[in-house]
């Protein structure tokens, strides 16, 4: 039984970087039914936490918002976070929003707001102190969107999609393809290069398809270094994954990327996520299959 008569609660803290989406986030977490604290004060969070254990209430869901708009009470976060995970009545998980740095400060100029950092007034100048300050509870967040393509409908949807049915033990694979020539995704943890297969981009008539088409995917597929890959990939991945499950992480981004994400990487990401779903929840997303190919 837990300290507060059986009653476990999940507790999810959204933070990140300013203009990111919190606003949106939290508001998708209210409509899914959380209890919702926007801009709380890192400095409050155990005595709030306390109210929460002596509540008589059924509250079993709760978000909260916390950024540097307290940043005089961050260090104290770090210190609540660390007694959090000493208690068993409470599954917290920390969601991480990101995005780069030129879509952050194109956000600012479109709202006309400054950055609650920046001191002149210019909204790098606090983008890079604010990405500074946040390292550290970045590393520590089990749970990192990067919103940079993202409209907010979507991020609505990835939220609904990742914590609807969550019960807080749900271990999410989630598998994305990607284009090297469109950059790195940044909220992956694993990424996986596989532009040395021979890439069906060359054949005229596979190159306005995608990996998702069956003259592609079987080109793909149909090369001896591809079955050795993946046949090394999935031995690698089936011993680490239960690992990442054990540590803690709900989820775990795996990014497989070709030259422009729309051949090769988006039938091993398929691939990839066909074989694992009979073990893990999987997600596949397909970050620049709609992106046109340029000779």
């Amino acid at each position: 039984m837990s300290a507060n008569g059986g009653h476990e609660i999940q507790l999810v803290i959204i933070t990140g970087m300013s203009g990111a989406g919190k606003t949106v986030a939290i508001q998708s977490f209210e409509d899914l039914g959380f209890f919702c604290v926007d801009n709380l004060p890192p400095s409050l969070l155990p005595k709030f936490l306390e109210l929460m254990k002596e509540s008589s209430s059924k509250m079993s869901k709760v978000a909260l918002v916390m950024d540097l708009r307290g940043r005089q009470f961050f260090d104290r976060l770090i210190e609540a976070l660390d007694g959090i995970g000493e208690t068993s009545w409470i599954t917290p998980r920390i969601l991480f929003l990101d995005a780069k740095d030129s879509v952050l400060v194109s956000r600012y100029k479109e709202t006309r707001r400054s950055h609650p950092l920046a001191t002149t007034g210019l909204p790098l100048e606090g983008i890079e102190m604010e990405r500074q300050l946040l390292e550290e509870l970045k590393g520590r967040s089990q749970i990192i969107y990067d919103t940079s393509d993202m409209k907010p409908r979507e991020l609505r949807e990835k939220i609904v999609q990742h914590f609807a049915t969550d019960k807080g033990h749900t271990f999410t694979v989630n598998v994305m393809s990607f284009g090297f020539k469109y950059g790195l995704p940044i909220d992956a943890d694993l990424v996986f290069d596989v532009r040395f297969l021979p890439n069906p981009y060359y054949i005229d008539s596979m190159r306005p398809l995608t990996g998702k088409d069956h003259e592609v995917s079987s080109y793909v597929m149909k090369w001896s270094e591809t079955q050795k890959f993946l046949e090394k990939l999935t031995d690698l991945l089936g011993f680490m994954l239960p690992s990442y499950k054990r540590e803690g992480k709900s989820q775990l981004v795996i990014a497989i990327g070709c030259t422009g994400g729309q051949h090769r990487s988006v039938t091993l990401t398929e691939y990839i996520a066909d074989y694992f779903k009979k073990d893990y929840y999987t997600h596949v997303t397909h970050r620049d299959i709609e992106k046109k190919s340029r000779k």
